[in-house]
């Protein structure tokens, strides 16, 4: 016998659906949910930063003696503490999608397996 080959009778299709497909799909839509939030935090950090960097060539090729050099660098101390925060703020942002999807990943995990628990009983009956 092969042991892909199971009775498909022994199940009806309510409980194929609450057993198998339901999780995976809530399972499913929770990890694209949180794909496209990582994904669009990157994308709108990659664009400031991005911004910052041309923004700062742009001033750069405008500088033409020394006084506005001497400007430009005091400027950099402000872009550079900027940067740092935004960077801090990014990453907590990314933990804190990290820490959601676990605890609702752990959420769908216990639901799931409370129902699976309770259809076994009652397929036992």
């Amino acid at each position: 016998m092969n042991a892909f080959n199971f009775d498909t009778k022994a199940f009806d299709t309510k409980q194929v659906e609450s057993i198998f497909f339901a999780p995976a799909r809530a399972y499913a839509s929770l990890a694209v949910d949180y794909s496209e939030k990582l994904a669009h935090a990157q994308l709108d950090a990659t664009k400031a930063y991005t911004d910052t960097g041309l923004a700062q060539l742009r001033t750069l090729m405008s500088v033409k003696d020394a006084e506005g050099m001497r400007a430009y660098m005091e400027g950099q101390q402000k872009v550079a503490k900027d940067l740092a925060e935004r960077m801090k703020g990014d990453a907590e942002k990314v933990v804190s999608l990290q820490q959601d999807f676990v605890q609702q990943s752990q959420k769908l995990t216990e639901d799931n397996v409370k129902q699976a628990q309770a259809t076994a009983t009652k397929a036992a009956q």
